[in-house]
């Protein structure tokens, strides 16, 4: 039995005036999402608990069947993770983007989409000007990047009342009053500022103005937290897993799950990802895994930029070039396919939103509903709904939960 996850990140959304009154999801040609409709079910599924921050941290955590009331710890030790960076017990990773902010206005979080290049010789100088045994500076991918707190004695200067905003949640809005707050703040404000004049005069940032690009003007800390504890998956599910993806945060998720990471050349996390290859890569995969996760940031990036056509574009990408050839390549074979995204991210906030995604299942065992479409309309009309997202996960793989925890039923 062969068991496939699609996760286009952040694709539900609202009905959008200029689509007459549809989604993206709705007003995208998507033949094969809706061939799985018309053969599985839809339903729905809320995967952030309404006192928890509606990131991808914890709603992938929750959509790959882990309750993150009880295993969310944090995003950046999940992206430490990815890197192969240890934490002690008084160890804490935080999350470090490079950001564009002018006028005390969140210009752009991704710096202009910095590369990785760039971003490495910047975080190289934060290290060198900022860093020491107690602040270590992580170079990841492009503006995804992390800073490492390494505890000594005695109590450790965060908390879980220490708050960060994430800089995606602040795109064209003012920052002035989104700086660190709570026990440890003072730590994270000064090192975000300081790193202005690090920036400031850059060879990367100097050539970035030249060629009329966006200059890194300043880290921007968030997302902090200790090593998580996850029971693998394979021993909460018997399952085994690989995961395809071009975010860090994935890729820790899957190293802590005890999954094989398939590295995709030419995927990115962006627009400009290679839709073809990473279809041509899962189909591949799919020989040497029971379960196969698939994760494309697209969808999600262009409702940061609030692009509704880039969005319907990705979602096309994904019907066509992943979702397609996965079912072609499990015809007639014993399977199940699962697509749905981890949370909303509505185009008109440009970030995410806490809320019910839908999603699409189908395959062997799966008796059809009366679906023949899959978008959220569809969704909020049927009766198999997960209050408390991180059950679908055994209710796709049809078995039971470990015994510590109530059985997996829809609400």
């Amino acid at each position: 039995m062969k068991y496939v996850i699609v996760i286009p990140d952040g694709c539900a959304d609202e009905p959008q005036a200029d689509l007459g009154g549809r989604t993206p999801l709705q007003a995208a040609h998507t033949p094969h999402m809706d061939a799985l409709a018309a053969a599985g079910v839809v339903g729905r599924a809320n995967h952030v608990p309404a006192e928890l921050t509606p990131g991808s941290d914890v709603a992938n955590l929750s959509l790959l069947g882990y309750n993150p009331r009880e295993f969310f710890t944090g995003r950046a030790p999940l992206e430490a993770a990815a890197q192969g960076i240890e934490l002690g017990e008084r160890d804490w990773a935080i999350r470090c983007n490079l950001v564009t902010v002018e006028d005390q206005i969140m210009r752009d979080f991704t710096a202009g989409h910095i590369s990785t290049e760039e971003a490495r010789q910047l975080m190289a100088a934060a290290q060198q000007a900022l860093g020491n045994e107690t602040w270590q500076f992580y170079a990841g991918v492009s503006y995804r990047n992390l800073l490492i707190y390494r505890g000594r004695e005695g109590e450790p200067p965060f908390s879980a009342d220490t708050r960060t905003t994430p800089p995606h949640d602040l795109t064209d809005r003012s920052v002035r009053e989104d700086y660190p707050r709570g026990p440890g703040s003072d730590l994270l404000a000064d090192l975000m500022t300081r790193s202005i004049a690090v920036f400031a005069e850059h060879p990367v940032n100097l050539a970035r103005r030249q060629q009329g690009k966006l200059p890194a003007t300043n880290i921007w800390l968030w997302g902090q937290g200790r090593a998580p504890s996850l029971p693998s998956f394979a021993e909460r599910y018997g399952v085994r897993g690989a995961m395809i993806t071009s975010v860090d945060l994935l890729r820790g998720l899957a190293v802590l799950l005890g999954w094989r990471v398939v590295e995709v050349p030419g995927a990115t996390d962006y627009l400009d990802t290679d839709y073809a290859a990473t279809g041509r890569y899962a189909v591949a995969a799919l020989e040497e895994t029971d379960l196969l996760c698939v994760h494309i940031e697209a969808t999600d990036e262009a409702s940061h930029e609030g692009n509704c056509a880039a969005k319907i574009e990705a979602l096309e990408q994904i019907d066509r070039h992943i979702v397609g050839p996965l079912r072609e390549a499990l015809a007639g074979k014993p399977h199940r396919l699962l697509v749905s995204p981890d949370h909303p991210t509505p185009l008109r906030t440009k970030t995410h939103s806490h809320g019910a995604v839908p999603f699409v299942a189908a395959g062997s065992g799966i008796a059809p509903d009366a679906a023949c479409t899959y978008d959220e309309p569809t969704a909020a009309a049927s009766p198999l709904a997960f209050d408390e997202g991180w059950r679908l996960m055994a209710w796709y793989l049809a078995s039971a939960p470990p015994a510590q925890h109530e059985p997996a039923r829809p609400a």
